[in-house]
C-alpha cells in the first residue's frame, strides 16, 4: 500500500519495490499481534500526535504530488526524489554510497484499509512483507491534519534483514479522496530525522 522497501543504497535506476497493500491483511503473524491497537486517551493522542498542528513545514519546501490526484506533501528541499512503484511520490534523503537516512512515501488507498482498522492492518502488512519485531509505539483515531484532512496513523518499528527501522504511516482522506503517507528513518537517524519527517507528513493534502 506504500512503497517502503529500503535497500542500503541505492543506484541511479534503482527501485524500490511496494508494500503490497492492495490486499487484505492475513492472520496476524506473531510479530504483529503483539502489536494489537488499544483504546487511546485524548492526553495519550495529544502526547502522540499533537505535532501535527505545530510542525509545519517551511515556506518555499516542494511538494510531492500523486501523479493521479491531489494528494501532495512537502518535503526538505535537501531530499530527492527516486523511483518507486508506478502511481506513487516518494522522495527521500540520501547520504554516503547513496544511503537512505530518511523517506516519505504517498501511495492512494488501494485495499482493505480503513481509518478504523488502519493500525492493525498496517503492522500486519509489514509482517507478511517480512519485517521482523514488528512493534506499534502509538496509534490514533480521528486526527485532523492542518488541512482539514482527517484520517488514523500509526507509530511503528521494524527490522529488516539489515537495518531497523520507525515509520509514522497515516491513511488521510477528504471526501472520498484517501491517501497513504509514510515518513520513516533507520533507528539510527531518527533523533536527527524525526523534526523533518513530522513536517512532512503535517503538510499532507488530500
Amino acid at each position: 500500500m506504500c512503497a517502503r522497501r529500503f535497500p542500503l543504497a541505492l543506484g541511479a535506476a534503482a527501485l524500490i519495490g511496494g508494500c503490497g497493500g492492495s490486499s487484505r491483511p492475513s492472520t496476524p503473524s506473531s510479530a504483529a499481534s503483539e502489536a494489537a491497537p488499544s483504546s487511546v486517551s485524548p492526553a495519550a493522542v495529544a502526547g502522540s500526535f499533537g505535532w501535527l498542528h505545530t510542525s509545519a513545514p517551511t515556506p518555499g519546501w516542494p511538494r510531492a504530488t500523486l501523479a493521479h490526484g491531489r494528494a501532495s506533501a512537502a518535503y526538505s528541499p535537501a531530499w530527492a526524489a527516486i523511483r518507486t512503484d508506478p502511481g506513487t511520490a516518494t522522495v527521500a534523503l540520501l547520504g554516503p554510497r547513496r544511503a537512505i537516512l530518511g523517506y516519505l512515501n504517498l501511495t492512494p488507498r488501494q485495499g482493505g484499509e480503513t481509518m478504523a482498522n488502519w493500525a492493525v492492518f498496517r503492522l500486519h502488512h509489514n509482517a507478511k512483507e517480512g519485517d521482523r519485531a514488528v512493534l506499534k509505539e502509538a496509534s490514533a483515531r480521528g486526527l485532523v491534519f492542518p488541512s482539514g484532512a482527517r484520517g488514523s496513523c500509526v507509530v511503528d518499528r521494524y527490522a529488516t534483514s539489515t537495518t531497523r527501522y520507525r515509520e509514522i504511516a497515516c491513511l488521510a482522506g477528504a471526501g472520498r479522496r484517501t491517501t497513504v503517507v509514510v515518513a520513516a528513518a533507520p533507528l539510527g537517524e531518527w533523533a536527527t530525522q524525526a523534526s523533518t519527517l513530522r513536517r512532512e507528513i503535517a503538510s499532507l493534502r488530500v
